[in-house]
Formats: C-alpha cells, sequence, structure tokens
C-alpha cells in the first residue's frame, strides 16, 4: 500500500544539523549543490548553501529514505512524537556534537545539537 520515501527533520539551521546527521549516519551525505540547486538558492534569495531552509541528506547508494533538514520559526518546545533508532558507537555520536539524555537497558537516549531525541543502540 505504501512505503517510506522521506524522514524530515524540523530545525533552526538545517546547514549545520545537515553536517552534524551526515557525520554520524555513515551511509549518508549532503546532497551536492550543482548549478542548477545553487540557481534555485538564488532564485528564493538565499545566496550561500550555508542559508538553505532544506537541506538533503540522501543515501550514498541513492536508496530512500531521504532525509530534509527544514527550517522552522518556532523552536522545539515538547518531546518528539516520532524519533530515529540508529546502531553506532555512543561516544563517538557524542563527541559529534549529540548530548546524552539518559541510558537505558540496550540504547541511550540524546539530543541532536537543536535538542531531537534520537536513540544509539550499541
Amino acid at each position: 500500500m505504501a512505503r517510506l520515501r522521506d524522514i524530515v527533520i524540523d530545525c533552526k539551521h538545517p546547514a549545520s544539523l545537515a553536517r552534524f546527521w551526515a557525520a554520524v549516519l555513515d551511509d549518508y551525505e549532503i546532497a551536492p549543490y550543482d548549478d542548477e540547486e545553487l540557481a534555485r538558492l538564488r532564485s528564493i534569495g538565499v545566496e550561500s548553501p550555508e542559508d538553505d531552509p532544506t537541506v538533503l541528506l540522501q543515501r550514498l547508494d541513492g536508496a530512500p529514505p531521504r532525509i530534509f533538514l527544514v527550517l522552522v520559526p518556532e523552536p522545539k518546545t515538547v518531546k518528539n512524537r516520532v524519533h530515529l533508532d540508529i546502531d553506532g558507537d555512543v561516544n563517538a555520536v557524542l563527541a559529534l556534537g549529540a548530548t546524552l539524555v539518559a541510558k537505558h537497558e540496550g540504547h541511550h537516549l540524546l539530543n541532536d545539537p537543536e535538542g531531537n531525541e534520537f536513540c544509539v543502540i550499541p
């Protein structure tokens, strides 16, 4: 009936949060800014990818899901209703800028640099 296509993460600064997630997720990269994409940005009054209101992370193999980091004006105020669970090295993720919220049996609850919760399963 349906399949997961994209994951969208609301944030205050998409470019910096995209760099964090690209560093955390081994099989993802920030989509390159080719001439067409730079022209699109200029057409909406954005001069630099650093100020892009919607940054795309894509898998290295091109498979879904894509991850979009999207600028929103309001700050995060409550716990996420949905979060990501990732396999990985908790200390390495913390070194990239995440913060530890809680240790649980079998996983650690962390916040990304903008406070979005996610779990790391070591």
